[in-house]
């Protein structure tokens, strides 16, 4: 039994399990919340519900394992993301994620970015995500270290306060006149169970994307800035697809026959990077980073552009 206390008041149950129950696989935890086994004040409740204080969360028998028995994780993947961090101070460390490494442990994965700064930062209790990237998108992310500094940073994504930016490189020649994407997002499972996003103006939620070109390559390809407005579960890859431009590199919404094209060239990932993000402090400053892309990007970027 867990009794909620007011400072956790507003969190979506998924997330107050996910964090009180380290090591335990996400799976697992959306899994009993699905089947009901999770009860709040006895009775059942979904994975978007939003604790009350005082409400009284049971939990089946899970096995947790104990703090000093953490995932061992390699030294060299340690090493990797302690390099990424581009800003770090008490209450905050914002890193620029290499591509293909997953925020959090789970579907298979028995860590992620949170898991490794929990063994990179043992005297850091409260460390938690502030916001997700997919897997396969590189860039900015932010862990914050304080409670209050994660409280803080939630109301500010609420409230418009985060103005992120993320740079694609994109199918096609893009029309300067797509200056935003609005597009209702709805989710759907395939029948092996993977989860898609597309566009649906009925039941879908209101998702809007800002976008600008940055450089064109000829009618093969554009580099734009996307600047989501929501923030919903692949919002920019849908939005640009939507837009009839998919992402290189995207194995969901992409084209087999671009992005092969862009491997041929050496870029072997997905070109979506989150490259600029600009957060209100606590103390009414204001925080600007910018993170550059990976060699890879920079090389395939390089060869698109060279004489032919």
């Amino acid at each position: 039994m867990l009794e909620v206390s007011p400072e956790y008041a507003g969190q979506r149950i998924d997330n107050f399990l996910l964090a009180r129950l380290k090591g335990v696989p996400k799976t697992l935890i959306y899994r009993i919340l699905r089947k009901g086994e999770v009860r709040v004040n006895k009775g059942r409740i979904k994975p978007e519900y939003k604790l009350q204080a005082g409400d009284i969360v049971r939990v089946p028998p899970v096995r947790v394992p104990e703090r000093d028995e953490p995932v061992p994780l390699a030294q060299g993947l340690l090493q990797r993301l302690e390099a990424s961090i581009v800003y770090e101070d008490k209450a905050l460390i914002v890193i620029n994620k290499p591509a293909g490494i997953a925020v959090h442990g789970g579907s298979g994965l028995n860590y992620g970015v949170i898991e490794a700064f929990r063994q990179l930062r043992p005297d850091a209790k409260e460390l938690e995500l502030v916001h997700r990237l997919d897997r396969d998108t590189s860039g900015l992310l932010m862990i914050a270290k304080k409670r209050s500094m994660l409280r803080h940073l939630h109301a500010a994504l609420r409230g418009d306060g985060v103005d992120k930016r993320y740079m694609a490189l994109v199918r096609g020649n893009w029309a300067t006149s797509i200056k935003q994407v609005r597009a209702a997002l709805g989710k759907s499972n395939l029948r092996s169970g993977e989860r898609m996003v597309e566009v649906d103006e009925e039941e879908g939620k209101e998702s809007v994307t800002v976008f600008k070109v940055l450089r064109r390559f000829g009618d093969f390809a554009t580099l734009i800035e996307a600047k989501p407005i929501t923030g919903r579960t692949h919002q920019i890859r849908v939005h640009t697809l939507h837009a009839g431009h998919c992402i290189a590199g995207d194995t969901k919404y992409g084209d087999d026959g671009f992005s092969k094209e862009i491997r041929d060239l050496g870029g072997k990932r997905l070109f979506l990077h989150a490259y600029m993000l600009t957060v209100p402090l606590p103390d009414g400053g204001e925080l600007k980073l910018q993170a550059p892309v990976d060699e890879m990007w920079a090389k395939t970027v390089e060869r698109l552009s060279a004489p032919i």
